[in-house]
């Protein structure tokens, strides 16, 4: 049969094949077929991006608050601490406020106490050299808590430390059964001070009332300055190298000493805050430490002894300590020379030298003032002799002794006080006299030594007034 006859018979014409239908291609991502309305397996649902893209309005999740520490146990991150120099864990503990607690807790537990609080303030010898000594250690430990720390106000700070070092027993103003070759308050200086640095002034006054309480400081100072000299002598002790060792740290700023030593003595009166820089910074016995009250009232004494005294006094009288006048530092300066009973007139001298020029002229011109024309003569025939003794240039004693001469408002004070200054001269001369002639010498023959020192004090002296009055005269001319 033909192919016209099969379409004859009813049979239907044959469709060419539509070449444009899409076919299916499967692959492995989507093989197999889903339910309508979801999405294939492995695609990302309606209103989503997929991975390493961000929608508008989106944000990537958060990493963990610990970094690659959160996948570590507790035990191994800690274990892991016992390796970092305390520097590196400062650095660690300001990648976050979680590592930071993390690490206070860490400090809490017994291995981090014998790991951080080191407690072997009596070492002899001392460390050897190229390795860290104590003192460093405490000043990173200081840095580290300073930074775990630093979110919380500042009393709940000072309290979070002292949980901490509370258990330090050299830290306490009697904690410690050998404090002249202990370490432990230097180490609580040096921590203090980095742990306060830059902290403004209300809170360090805050710092200073939570320690004043905290060793119970006012009742013990309040002992000591009410007291007969001598009598409580431990107590001294302990009083002067806790203030020495924690408060005036040394290495400290001159502000930040002045700060400390100003809270220390203003709230006692004139005659106590004396007492208590002479207990603080007066000489003490090279045998056991405690303070040496007749040192002044004996004899003369060197300049070690009265450095001390004079650097503080220098230290209260400059422009760091901005709650002391003129007026008060000299009225301490003279409460001080009857402390405990009256100095030797050379020793006040050589105080007033060693505190510098601009006090010792404020000193010398308050009497000039006060019409005090004798003593002020004494105490300039004082200096002349100390700086005969102590090697000092005589032309200072000249010069210092016309800037005197110019406070006076008249010229007959002016004589008047030369005058005495000339008479003042003669009779010290004639008493070593009069002691040399009597015989009586000690082993080192001071009495002939006192006389042939000012004698050769007062040559100079008038040597040079001479040369400047001769250079002055033949200038005029």
């Amino acid at each position: 049969m033909t192919p016209s006859a099969e379409r004859g018979r009813g049979a239907r014409p044959r469709q060419p094949r539509r070449q444009n239908r899409r076919r299916s291609v499967r692959t492995p991502a989507t093989a197999g077929t889903a339910p309508p309305g979801t999405a294939p397996p492995g695609t990302a649902p309606p209103g989503t991006a997929p991975p390493g893209t961000d929608l508008p309005g989106t944000a990537a999740p958060a990493p963990p608050a610990l970094g690659h520490f959160q996948t570590l146990p507790l035990e191994l991150f800690q274990m892991l601490l016992n390796y970092l120099p305390v520097k590196d864990i400062s650095t660690l503990s300001m990648v976050s406020k979680s590592i930071s607690a993390r690490l206070i807790r860490y400090i809490a537990t017994a291995a981090g106490s014998r790991r951080l609080l080191l407690q072997d303030f009596h070492q002899e010898p001392p460390a050897p050299r190229g390795s860290a000594s104590i003192l460093e250690h405490y000043r990173a430990l200081g840095l580290l808590l300073k930074r775990c720390t630093l979110l919380l106000p500042t009393r709940d700070r000072l309290r979070s430390v002292q949980r901490l070092l509370q258990g330090v027993s050299c830290f306490k103003l009697s904690g410690c059964a050998v404090p002249l070759r202990c370490l432990g308050l230097r180490c609580y200086g040096e921590f203090l001070q980095i742990l306060t640095a830059g902290w403004d002034e209300l809170e360090c006054h805050r710092v200073f009332n939570f320690l004043w309480e905290l060793s119970n400081l006012a009742r013990k100072v309040q002992t000591v300055v009410s007291s007969k000299p001598g009598s409580a002598r431990r107590l001294e002790l302990r009083i002067r190298l806790f203030c020495r060792g924690v408060l005036l740290s040394p290495g400290s700023r001159r502000s930040d000493s002045a700060f400390w030593l100003t809270r220390i003595l203003k709230p006692w009166p004139m005659v106590n805050q004396a007492r208590l820089l002479y207990i603080i910074f007066g000489p003490v016995s090279s045998r056991d430490g405690h303070v040496v009250w007749q040192k002044m009232t004996e004899g003369p004494t060197d300049e070690s002894s009265l450095k001390g005294l004079a650097d503080a006094i220098k230290l209260l009288y400059g422009t760091e300590a901005r709650e002391w006048t003129a007026d008060d530092v000299i009225s301490l300066v003279d409460e001080l020379s009857v402390v405990p009973q009256e100095w030797l007139m050379e020793n006040n001298a050589r105080l007033l030298l060693l505190s510098g020029n601009s006090i010792c002229f404020t000193f010398l011109a308050s009497k000039a003032v006060n019409g005090r024309a004798v003593e002020l003569a004494r105490l300039m025939v004082f200096m002349v002799l100390v700086c005969e003794k102590d090697l000092y240039c005589m032309d200072w004693a000249v010069r210092m002794m016309q800037k005197v001469c110019k406070v006076f408002s008249t010229p007959w004070e002016r004589n008047n006080f030369l005058q005495c200054l000339e008479n003042c001269f003669a009779r010290m001369l004639m008493d070593m006299l009069q002691a040399v002639l009597a015989g009586d010498r000690d082993e080192e023959d001071s009495s002939f030594l006192n006389l042939f020192h000012l004698m050769n004090a007062q040559a100079n002296f008038h040597k040079e007034i001479l040369s400047l009055a001769m250079g002055s005269s033949s200038s005029s001319t």
